[in-house]
């Protein structure tokens, strides 16, 4: 809570020295595990075959889309994704890979400095593997060197998955926003997580010693962490 008060005697907010954040665009990002390129038609028939199909179709519940039943149905989904205002969507490729996964930099308001990480989709090869967690880091760093002041995760509170990958990857649980959407023909209780700028500057190194080759067994494909990232990131 703020010391600070003001003329009147009433509690404010510590002042803030602040320029708007820069906007988000389509960019290459490159890590040691994975590279993030901005979204394009050509990713389409690889992110096709590595997230769609009767196996995969769970990947898709929590979703706002349905899962597309065909290569060309899934390319007017991937031509909506690049359309759409506000969304900067990136797919995630393991280094030598196909693309096998997508994510998005969502709801950015440059002037208050907040952007939301979102709509994102693994394929069953790239979850839970060292190269998703490595997206994750570069898109949260990428924002944040950007001037952003407010890392945002939202999900629907029954995804268990996507709580416990926030908590792993360091966000703090705000609370859940009830009723907040309806989407597919149903309610959505919105979870809401956060990274502010003063906590980024100590996860970042904790991602970065993670992310370490040395903290794997097999350096080469970053297998058996020595130490796991919850323990890094734990608050």
């Amino acid at each position: 809570m703020s010391a600070r008060v003001d003329e009147h005697g009433q509690p404010i907010g510590d002042e803030v020295d602040w320029r708007p954040a820069q906007p988000l665009e389509p960019v290459t990002i490159e890590g040691r595990w994975v590279t993030l390129e901005p979204l394009g038609v050509r990713h389409s028939i690889e992110l096709y075959d590595a997230t769609c199909g009767p196996d995969r179709a769970a990947g898709w519940t929590y979703l706002s889309d349905e899962m597309p039943t065909s290569p060309a149905a899934h390319a007017e989904y991937v031509d909506r994704r690049i359309a759409t205002a506000g969304l900067v969507s990136l797919a995630i490729r393991p280094p030598g890979g196909t693309a096998s996964g997508v994510a998005s930099f969502m709801r950015a308001d440059p002037a208050n400095g907040s952007v939301e990480v979102g709509s994102i989709l693994l394929g069953p090869a790239l979850r839970r593997t060292t190269a998703a967690t490595e997206a994750m880091f570069l898109m949260a760093r990428h924002a944040f060197a950007k001037g952003y002041r407010r890392y945002e995760w939202k999900c629907d509170a029954l995804n268990a998955p996507s709580r416990a990958a926030a908590v792993r990857l360091g966000f703090t649980y705000e609370g859940t926003f009830r009723q907040a959407v309806v989407y597919k023909g149903r309610n959505r209780d919105t979870a809401w997580f956060s990274i502010t700028d003063r906590e980024w500057a100590s996860l970042a190194p904790a991602y970065e010693r993670w992310l370490a080759p040395g903290n794997f067994e097999d350096e080469s494909t970053g297998r058996g962490q020595h130490t796991s990232l919850s323990e890094l990131t734990a608050h």
